[in-house]
């Protein structure tokens, strides 16, 4: 019957709670995964000068600008990534929701698994269910108050049928980054089953408390068996312009180029201008914007203090454990906005973890109105 594709994939919740929540200026909109930082201003001068121009507003090249995948070669390899060849191991995708299904329509066939973490983003879990592969979930569990990966649960999960891993780091909604002892372990398990790392760096340099960006594609054994997803919607503040990269193995990157063709076609020339220009900015950007990230991040922990809430080492987010105090993510989502908060439950982002949790974005309110959260949370939710 038609729709037997989405049959277990379900809509944003987001879009339930955003709706309710209208335009009242007094909640605390904590939602949507938004900020407020502007991009780089290089940037926006830089899209702004490109609109008009012939160049700028093409069908071609069909993979992307030249001078864009140089600037993405660059910024990999500034963090610490492999070399790669720009022209024949980058692709520029309309944004990283294409980027991500690309690279699976030529990672898996039908009934194959791809490992992602629970809780993981719904976006990455229901791509896999979209080419028709099948999710198995790895637990992340809270230890001295921070995410860790169960990595006997990593090892059980492989099967004959496993193809992908399939992580972002920092992980959303989670905020998990993983460790040294993390990445080995997915690096071995790839490398020993013969399975290939998808990687969205999404939030890979938003990290907190002096942590520093890891390019997993730089282990051992492991460039030529990692596929790197990418995008400035993130780290470069950059959601509406809409592009994306993916970095490849050369024996991918025809595939990868035939499913963008047919799949997206061509991104915006003038937001690959305005995106180049932003992946050229030092570091000095993103050190600014990660240090009010941080402060909100640490504003929203103060605030829920006594609440089961697990500190994000890195990205946008927050998730508290509300099947602790009792309740269900729907229900707290909605108790939460009678008192002015917009929150979003984790119901369909993973598994038995997932559910249990609540998410509070903390990276499109200042500090000034997370201070507001305490006594709205307290008033809505059991202690």
């Amino acid at each position: 019957m038609p729709g037997e594709r989405l049959r277990d994939i379900p809509g944003f919740n987001i879009d339930t709670v955003a709706a309710a929540a209208g335009d009242d200026p007094e909640i605390l909109r904590m939602e949507n995964l938004d900020t407020d930082l502007s991009p780089p201003a290089v940037a926006l001068e830089a899209t702004r000068a490109a609109i008009g121009e012939d160049d700028a507003n093409s069908w071609l090249p069909f993979s992307g600008r030249a001078d864009l995948k140089e600037a993405v070669a660059a910024y990999v390899s500034r963090r610490g990534g492999p070399a790669y060849d720009p022209l024949r191991e980058i692709v520029i995708t309309c944004g990283e929701g294409q980027a991500m299904l690309d690279a699976l329509l030529c990672l898996t066939e039908a009934g194959d698994e791809v490992i992602l973490t629970d809780p993981t983003y719904a976006g990455m879990l229901n791509r896999v269910r979209l080419v028709g592969a099948e999710p198995r979930l790895v637990p992340l569990h809270p230890d001295s108050g921070e995410w860790r990966l169960d990595l006997d649960a990593l090892r059980a999960a492989v099967s004959p049928r496993s193809r992908v891993v399939f992580l972002n780091n920092a992980s959303f909604p989670s905020g998990w980054v993983a460790s040294d002892e993390e990445w080995s372990a997915v690096a071995s398990l790839c490398v020993e089953n013969d399975l290939w790392l998808l990687y969205w760096g999404g939030f890979e340099g938003v990290l907190f408390d002096g942590l520093t960006p890891r390019q997993p594609a730089a282990l051992p054994g492991m460039r030529e068996r990692t596929v790197t997803v990418g995008a400035p919607s993130s780290e470069q503040r950059m959601i509406g312009w809409r592009v994306g990269w993916v970095v490849t193995p050369e024996e991918l990157t025809e595939a990868v180029t035939r499913c963008h063709i047919y799949n997206g076609l061509v991104a915006s020339g003038f937001a690959q201008i305005g995106t180049r220009e932003a992946l050229l900015v030092g570091d000095e950007d993103l050190e600014r914007a990660n240090g009010e990230w941080e402060r909100r991040r640490d504003e929203t922990l103060r605030q829920l203090e006594g609440f089961p809430i697990v500190k994000p080492s890195g990205g946008w987010a927050a998730l508290m454990d509300v099947g602790e105090l009792g309740i269900d993510g729907a229900d707290a989502s909605a108790r939460l906005l009678e008192h002015g908060v917009a929150a979003t439950q984790m119901s369909g982002w993973g598994g038995e973890v997932a559910e249990r949790y609540l998410r509070f974005v903390f990276s499109n309110e200042p500090v000034e109105r997370i201070a507001l959260l305490g006594e709205r949370a307290r008033a809505a939710l059991p202690p």
